[in-house]
């Protein structure tokens, strides 16, 4: 099969696969983190024994998380330059910033104030304590806005201009590059993603112990945490979708065009689901709102939406060919991503119900589907990060509509032209092994935890609350 000769085919899918992995625990970490945060300052505050328990408990949950998301991200750094090295040569210029600042900052800041909440609760004052996990979270949202800088930045570039031999993009303000037209919409929406996909996990862990039996007052205490956060941020996310999808349809046109399977130029319709039939460039759905994606877009719902034929034709995206782009996958996953938010909102809606009526909260079918609940986020974010990836093809660094003349790159050309077909299937079995073993001892780790449940930790009596 040409797939198994095709190096850029290959390299993509490599690449995706270790993203997609890493994807699972960054997620994880950073929703957590605040979950951890939220209940060491409960502690701080009430000094109680069992709120110190279940601090410590999600302390060693998101601990054993961290440590896996950071061993499966050095392979994404070394990638660059094995097998992404003619981007890594184009990008060079921009992305050393953010990924020094990442490192020096970001990671440092987290992993500093980490070694303090691991050793360091008979050895500080409380008030110390408790900011450290603060300071944990927030090294982790630091680390998450260096990333999505240098990503966005490959979405609508900013900020620089074409080398003269025209081999690479030279920075030229480094604020403008950092905050792209895309950066704060991008980040804040991710963000969000991740903080309820750390909330259900609560939720999650809430469902497991009532259908247990086991942990009552602590399930019932980590499901109301999760909750309250899930709200907040859910109803945050509206706010980031509409902007992010405001954003996609200036800056990048064909994705737009992608995620709603549109050939010609027209008022862009509003799915719920459906296929695309690209052999007669069209979508095959039984219900469509006409004008709907217009309408989010640009307030009406008359606006015409150029379409992947005409853009093709265009010089900035004379690149595209429509029907080389899996069209059908980017509207897939795009309306996959917004099926899974009804379905989170409903499931946040009947944990709020549950907890006002403890009836509710006793039934077996609501404890399973809290219990479930994490994959429908879960499955928000993989099939949002694939919608923004995939919708960007053919390209790795997209020429946005007011991105600099010139600044962008093929991903045919960022491979590196020196790894081979036989390599990359080699390596890419070697990941799937290393990884199977990493996510099954994340599991029997994360499991051991759960079968001891939130257990008394031997606090120092000498330290006083306020830290004097």
């Amino acid at each position: 099969m040409d797939i198994f000769t095709d190096v850029v085919t290959l390299s993509r899918i490599q690449f995706a696969f270790t993203v997609a992995f890493h994807f699972i625990f960054v997620p994880l970490s950073i929703g957590l983190g605040l979950i951890v945060a939220i209940f060491e300052t409960k502690h701080y505050r009430s000094g109680k024994q069992e709120d110190a328990a279940a601090a410590n408990f999600w302390l060693k949950i998101f601990t054993t998380t961290f440590a896996i998301g950071v061993a499966t991200g050095i392979t994404m750094e070394f990638s660059f330059g094995t097998n992404w090295a003619d981007y890594s040569r184009f990008v060079g210029d921009i992305f050393g910033a953010p990924l020094a600042a990442e490192a020096l900052f970001a990671f440092f800041l987290e992993s500093v104030f980490l070694g303090v909440l691991l050793f360091g609760r008979k050895r500080v004052s409380r008030r110390f304590y408790m900011v450290s996990a603060w300071l944990v979270w927030g090294g982790s949202m630091l680390s998450a806005l260096w990333i999505l800088i240098a990503n966005s930045w490959m979405q609508t570039p900013a900020g620089a201009e074409l080398a003269s031999d025209g081999s690479k993009a030279i920075i030229t303000d480094f604020f403008a590059a950092a905050f792209n037209p895309s950066t704060a919409a991008r980040y804040s929406h991710t963000v969000l993603s991740l903080l309820v996909l750390g909330a259900f996990v609560s939720i999650a862990i809430g469902g497991y112990y009532l259908l247990k039996g086991r942990h009552k007052d602590f399930a019932v205490k980590t499901a109301k945490v999760g909750a309250v956060v899930g709200c907040i941020a859910t109803a945050l996310l509206l706010v980031s979708a509409h902007s992010t999808a405001v954003g996609v349809a200036e800056e990048q046109p064909t994705k737009l065009a992608a995620m709603e399977g549109q050939y010609g130029d027209e008022p862009s319709a509003l799915y719920l689901f459906g296929y695309v039939d690209a052999e007669n460039e069209k979508v095959v759905a039984p219900v469509a709102i006409p004008g709907g994606t217009s309408f989010l877009a640009t307030g009406s719902f008359d606006t015409v939406m150029p379409g992947l034929n005409s853009l093709s034709e265009t010089e900035k995206f004379g690149a595209l060919d429509p029907h080389d782009i899996p069209v059908n996958a980017i509207f897939q996953s795009y309306h996959l991503m917004v099926a899974c938010f009804g379905l989170i909102a409903l499931v946040l809606i009947l944990v709020f119900l549950g907890l006002k009526k403890p009836s509710l909260l006793e039934k077996k079918w609501l404890q399973r589907l809290m219990l479930i609940g994490p994959l429908f986020p879960f499955v928000a974010i993989q099939a949002g990060w694939m919608t923004a990836e995939v919708g960007r093809q053919p390209w790795v660094v997209y020429p946005s509509t007011t991105g600099p003349d010139g600044i962008s790159l093929l991903t045919a050309d960022a491979i590196s032209p020196s790894v081979s077909a036989p390599e990359l299937l080699l390596t890419m079995a070697l990941f799937i092994l290393v990884y199977v073993f990493l996510f099954v001892a994340w599991v029997r780790v994360i499991g051991r935890f759960l079968k001891e449940g939130p257990q008394n930790v031997e606090l120092h009596d000498a330290v006083a609350k306020d830290g004097e």
